[in-house]
């Protein structure tokens, strides 16, 4: 194998590796090169969904609203209920007999302090939902803004033949190529 090499100036190597922009070029850029993955998490964790909307996938910001406005339904539901059955557990164990419960003293305060625990459960853990789609919006804005300039050809193809070289040796062998 024979490798030919030629030899640069300096003057050849400074120039090949100063590069620069003036203003008016970098209007001219495509949004691409503009684009910063950081700024798409950073404004996708000020607003849910802007990160989204920055990258140019706006079919994906009323999904993050979607999810986050779903565990703030369920958060207030459960709340709801929560409160609702530890306070008929509270006017049942007060020993106050001004306080009615709710359920009039059919059910017994065991049966309801288990039913307010479940419902606190229930909200605990409609937070931590909150939270991880929360953190998954901000996660899909910062990578999906690093994928903003992978460009994927419409030409995909797969060559699938026998390799020459190797085959003029006698040995057995295939080669891959693949074009993007």
């Amino acid at each position: 194998m024979i490798l030919a090499c030629t030899p640069k100036t300096s003057a050849q190597q400074d120039s090949a590796r100063t590069i620069t922009f003036s203003t008016d070029s970098l209007q001219h850029l495509d949004w691409r090169m503009r684009h910063k993955p950081g700024r798409a998490a950073l404004y996708s964790a000020i607003i849910p969904g802007a990160g989204q909307i920055y990258n140019r996938k706006h079919w994906k910001a009323p999904i993050a609203w979607i999810g986050l406005g779903t565990c703030v339904y369920f958060i207030h539901q459960n709340n709801t209920q929560y409160v609702r059955y530890r306070d008929d557990y509270v006017a049942i164990v007060d020993s106050d007999p001004n306080t009615v419960d709710e359920f009039g003293g059919t059910i017994p305060s065991d049966a309801i302090r288990s039913v307010a625990d479940t419902y606190h459960k229930w909200r605990d853990l409609s937070y931590i939902f909150l939270a991880g789609v929360y953190v998954l919006n901000v996660m899909d804005a910062a990578v999906d803004g690093y994928f903003v300039r992978f460009d994927v050809s419409n030409d995909l193809s797969l060559d699938l033949r026998p390799s020459l070289p190797l085959a003029a040796r006698g040995a057995l062998g295939v080669s891959i190529s693949v074009h993007l």
